[in-house]
């Protein structure tokens, strides 16, 4: 695992985006995973940039979103294809056909979980995978629990997770209850990870996810056992870390 020191959100968005471009250039027809939420929008502006400026091509790209909310359709702003399009996707040249998000308008949960982890197996795996952290150590919607989730599944939201999300709805009663998410192991078979985190609120979570125990009560803890991981965090998110002499 290598950690990237940030001072602030707007170097840790540029230090992501070299990783994820660096990728891109090697590899012309990588395999993106990709993230939403607030922490990503600094990453994805910096790579739209890059691509106006015509240093980056993503034609050949594929792209696979760790989420989606079950019960929105793409169309919903507040649904995660929505998101994609409006902050990265719709902005780079990008072919349609080449990214893929979770069904949320699918009724039937084993179908859709067959037919998402069906799509990652026949890109070949995911090249780098993009990750935010939640408050309480969630990776995609992986939530603690007693179990790390294998593959792709439909999984009940936390109140903790509802709460932080509702900021993006007009009432705590819209935010939905379930999404569909990429598991454990989807995350894991990528072959690197970039984790990005910014912010004072984030740093019991770093800290616990990359130097607590390894426990399903901690998802982002099973990080530590994968061989290529860049961290990407600003100050603050490593303030817990530094203070503790492991940084």
């Amino acid at each position: 695992m290598r950690i990237y020191q940030a001072k602030d959100y707007n170097e840790m968005s540029r230090k992501a985006a070299n990783i994820i471009s660096a990728q891109v250039i090697m590899k012309p027809d990588a395999v993106l995973g990709l993230a939403t939420g607030s922490s990503p929008l600094g990453t994805y502006r910096q790579l739209i940039d890059w691509y106006r400026k015509g240093d980056l091509d993503f034609s050949e790209v594929h792209t696979v979103n760790l989420d989606e909310y079950k019960g929105l359709s793409p169309s919903n702003p507040q649904s995660y294809y929505y998101f994609m399009q409006e902050n990265l996707l719709g902005h780079i040249n990008v072919k349609p056909e080449n990214t893929n998000i979770p069904n949320g308008l699918e009724t039937d949960e084993a179908l859709e979980c067959s037919r998402y982890n069906d799509i990652i197996k026949k890109l070949g795996g995911i090249d780098i995978q993009l990750l935010g952290i939640g408050n309480n150590a969630h990776i995609g919607f992986n939530e603690p629990g007693d179990a790390f989730e294998k593959g792709t599944h439909c999984v009940r939201l936390t109140e903790n997770t509802i709460q932080a999300n509702s900021r993006f709805f007009s009432s705590m009663d819209e935010v939905p209850r379930y999404a569909y998410s990429m598991g454990i192991q989807n995350i894991m078979e990528a072959r690197y990870i970039l984790l990005i985190a910014s912010g004072a609120a984030k740093a019991q979570a770093l800290y616990n996810a990359l130097f607590g125990p390894i426990t399903p009560a901690v998802p982002a803890s099973i990080l530590q056992l994968h061989p290529n991981v860049f961290v990407v965090a600003d100050t603050d998110a490593l303030s817990l870390i530094k203070e503790k002499g492991l940084l």
